[in-house]
């Protein structure tokens, strides 16, 4: 445990003296939220919805996020791997195992509190949370999506060796991964088709997951949602782990 800590600890100290890295991961989510909420606000209409357009996109745009600071926690390791700090601590008499704990449970860490920055500035914007537990369930689903995805990243991570690399193979995951997901929109509305693409998409389970918990609304059942987000993560730990294990020293 000791070590799990040690290696979550450092991915804090270096998040929070990073204050370029924490306002840049904002810009996005942001423009979004300002650009397509306020936009669109009084053009789309939802049944249902009290809280109008910019109330629906924003447990997407808290899941954007959470998942974007997630994945890119990937190049934690890359970065480690060019330094030389990776193998000195691979070498060391401790399981790998709590290596990638500790680097999963730092990035998700991190990811959440870049969510909940989105959130406190939701609420600035006129948010109306449903409920407190309903704010703990939300909690609940972003600390899954930052786990998960926290260790897809580290498991794709651990097999390369190319920043820049990683950066694009990211890229050309996650977009798919949150444009499928419900964010921006309703997943009913939309052709069966595209909804069971929507369905095999992990991430949707986490966006429907927040909404559920912030606005007491939801297009997928809560308890599938949190079942299938936390066997998700289930399978990302365990293949995140294997991977890991198998970086050579």
């Amino acid at each position: 445990m000791d070590i799990i800590y040690t290696i979550w600890l450092r991915n804090i100290k270096r998040y929070i003296r990073s204050k370029s890295r924490l306002l840049g991961s904002l810009g996005m989510p942001m423009f979004l939220l300002i650009v397509l909420g306020f936009g669109l606000n009084s053009v789309v209409v939802l049944p249902g919805m009290g809280q109008g357009y910019i109330g629906f996109i924003i447990p997407g745009i808290i899941s954007m996020s959470v998942l974007f600071t997630s994945v890119f926690a990937g190049i934690q390791v890359i970065w480690d791997k060019q330094f030389g700090f990776l193998k000195e601590t691979l070498v060391a008499p401790v399981s790998r195992l709590e290596i990638m704990l500790g680097q999963t449970f730092g990035g998700a860490t991190t990811a959440v509190i870049q969510g909940l920055i989105i959130l406190v500035l939701s609420l600035l914007m006129g948010l109306r949370i449903n409920s407190i537990p309903g704010f703990a369930i939300a909690i609940v689903f972003m600390t899954l999506i930052g786990i998960s995805f926290t260790a897809f990243g580290i498991a794709i991570a651990s097999r390369m060796d190319d920043m820049h690399g990683f950066q694009l193979i990211m890229n050309f995951v996650i977009f798919p991964i949150f444009g499928l997901s419900g964010a921006l929109f309703p997943i009913d509305s939309l052709p069966s088709w595209v909804r069971f693409l929507t369905l095999l998409d992990p991430l949707t389970y986490g966006v429907e997951g927040i909404r559920y918990g912030l606005l007491g609304t939801s297009q997928v059942d809560p308890l599938l949602s949190f079942v299938v987000l936390s066997g998700f993560t289930v399978i990302m730990v365990m293949l995140g782990s294997y991977l890991f294990r198998k970086i050579s020293t």
